[in-house]
């Protein structure tokens, strides 16, 4: 397992899901995970957050899994967010996944429901039973409406040899700090754009934001910094990004990450699926104006 999960660091970007005609456009995102790789990202996440999975199939998020594995054709580690509401749905989600041959696994806490501790410990050991893929708890509150607590983690730790750490989606420095103080090895990935630098700081192994589709490389970089122990250039770069990650949040996210991706050419549309919907014309304005003090447009 150790050998496994120590290609596990670095810039993971999650994925946007690129759609055309409200169908998912497979070629586009083949070509973001291309881009990806081009760019200097240390691994892949698919079917996170940013790429709007509630609004997805379960056919959908698996095909996913799979552009993305034989796109990446072994470049790089490609984790999967395999998590839903349903315990039924995230086993078949993550068995794909785990088939399919990811890296890692990634699972939201069950959303909406909002389960008692006891309860996320069962669902997270029943749905990796038999799973030999190492796996992370997505921890994301502020979606969810559920927290892990370090009693749950020190349990999870207990009962799934498996279980390597969690995306930490929340501004609470001081339950990362804890965790790793009581799990070592524990891997702790930034999932909140304003604390990439600090967390990284004290001991997070890499981030899986939402601002890395957009500036791979600088996420990147930012990274290789605190691993050279260059705190100067790591809060250079944590200066240099702090617009653009607040500006992923103007509006829910991705729509304002892929209405600058859009901007950019990254991605030929900007379209999503109801409920969500594209940028206003007002936050266009706002959005170009941060691409251009960023030297971007």
């Amino acid at each position: 397992m150790s050998a496994d999960i120590a290609k596990l660091r670095g810039s993971i970007p999650p994925l946007i899901t690129p759609f055309r005609n409200g169908d998912v456009d497979y070629e586009a995102y083949a070509g973001l995970v291309d881009f990806q790789i081009k760019q200097g990202s240390h691994g892949l996440l698919v079917n996170g957050t940013t790429s709007e999975p509630s609004t997805l199939t379960v056919a959908e998020r698996n095909r996913a899994v799979d552009v993305a594995i034989n796109t990446n054709a072994g470049r790089l580690p490609v984790v999967a967010a395999t998590g839903s509401q349903s315990l039924a749905e995230t086993k078949v989600l993550t068995s794909h996944a785990a088939a399919a041959g990811v890296d890692a696994l990634l699972i939201v806490t069950p959303y909406y429901i909002r389960p008692p501790q006891r309860g996320i410990i069962e669902y997270y050991v029943e749905v990796t039973r038999g799973i030999n893929v190492p796996w992370m708890i997505y921890h994301i509150p502020g979606r969810a409406s559920v927290s892990v607590t370090l009693d749950t983690v020190k349990e999870l730790k207990d009962r799934s040899s498996t279980f390597v750490g969690m995306k930490h989606a929340v501004n609470d420095l001081g339950f990362v700090s804890e965790c790793l103080d009581a799990f070592p090895e524990y891997l702790v990935f930034v999932g909140l754009e304003e604390l990439s630098f600090p967390e990284m700081a004290i001991g997070a192994v890499g981030l899986m934001n939402a601002v890395g589709n957009l500036r791979p490389d600088l996420l990147a970089e930012m990274c290789q910094a605190v691993w050279d122990n260059d705190l100067a250039k790591g809060r250079g770069l944590h200066q240099r990004l702090l617009e653009i990650n607040q500006a992923v949040f103007y509006d829910t996210n991705p729509i304002p990450i892929k209405y600058m991706m859009k901007r950019l050419g990254i991605i030929p549309e900007n379209e999503h699926r109801l409920p969500m919907s594209p940028a206003t014309p007002e936050l266009e304005t706002r959005l170009d104006g941060v691409l251009e003090r960023a030297g971007l447009l």
